[in-house]
């Protein structure tokens, strides 16, 4: 079968950065992903290439950062009070996940001073050129309940107990 949107596709790929380094392996972790094409699940270059692929293929893909996770926006570098981690030990590289106005929101933390904290928010591959490989394991139709979800759902999930707020 054909990726096109409203199907479900299995993949496994290998992510690495521009000089090769790998920065994900799904083989590796023993977790092939799963996403419905056609709904914003993957990012729009990705999907992109992955359109009009089969079952069984194999290909590499090179996205900027723009089809990526962005550019650098270094006005997305700024300074918060100490208050704003109260009772935790901050060190620069940890990172923390926080609410933000599009969902969740990495925070990386790149100096710690006495009454302040300099955080980046952009997200920790933003500027950077990505290189996938990926081998399309599966591709099948959505079903009913995962259309209306927006992505596929868990193996064993009853379709009758997903409520159905985008099908009619």
């Amino acid at each position: 079968m054909t990726i096109a949107p409203q199907r479900v596709v299995t993949l496994h790929y290998v992510l690495s950065d521009q000089d090769g380094t790998v920065l994900d392996d799904s083989r590796a972790r023993g977790q092939s992903l799963e996403y419905l094409h056609g709904h914003g699940n993957l990012m729009a270059g990705l999907e992109r290439a992955l359109s009009g692929q089969d079952a069984g293929a194999q290909l590499s893909v090179t996205l900027m950062p723009a089809e990526a996770y962005g550019l650098r926006v270094e006005a997305l570098i700024r300074e918060v009070g100490r208050h704003a981690f109260p009772g935790a030990e901050v060190a620069p590289g940890m990172r923390f996940q926080t609410p933000g106005d599009d969902g969740p929101e990495v925070v990386t933390v790149l100096e710690v001073r006495d009454d302040a904290v300099v955080i980046d928010t952009n997200h920790p591959l933003a500027g950077q050129t990505l290189r996938y490989r990926l081998e399309i394991l599966d591709v099948r139709d959505a079903t009913r309940a995962e259309l209306a979800k927006g992505h596929p759902l868990p193996p064993g999930t009853d379709p009758g107990e997903v409520e159905d707020k985008k099908m009619p």
